[in-house]
């Protein structure tokens, strides 16, 4: 049982980088896996990246692979998004998510595999 809080939005120009962080407090945040979403107007809600519970998987959408990286420290209970090399279509409110993981690890890319969500932050990239 996780509550989860972004931060670190913004407004940058196009190349430019934002570190998003998103707050766990609550019990047991280790056992979690974590992912980022994003969610820009009139469009659904679309996954980003997501990290295991020991951090040795991570996994990201073809849109973000190589410019955005995910990690957590689990003694902070915490969770970032790296995020280089804006594009105006990054635009979107970003939301930190989690699901209590029980197996091995598979990559989830779905929302519908999270039933904790923080409340979003918003990211706006101009050009």
């Amino acid at each position: 049982q996780v509550q989860l809080v972004e931060s670190g939005g913004g407004l940058v120009q196009a190349g430019g980088s934002l570190r998003l962080s998103c707050a766990a407090s609550g019990s047991d945040f280790s056992t979690y896996v974590m992912g980022w979403f994003r969610q820009a107007p009139g469009k659904e809600r679309e996954f980003a990246a997501t990290i295991s519970r020991n951090s040795l998987n991570r996994d990201y959408s073809d849109s973000v692979k190589g410019r955005f990286t995910i990690s957590r420290d689990n003694a902070k209970n915490t969770v970032y998004l790296q995020m280089n090399s804006l594009k105006p279509e990054d635009t979107a409110v970003y939301f930190c998510a989690g699901v209590l993981m029980i197996g091995t690890w598979t990559t989830s890319t779905s929302p519908h595999a999270y039933n904790y969500w923080g409340q979003g932050t918003q990211v706006t990239v101009s050009s």
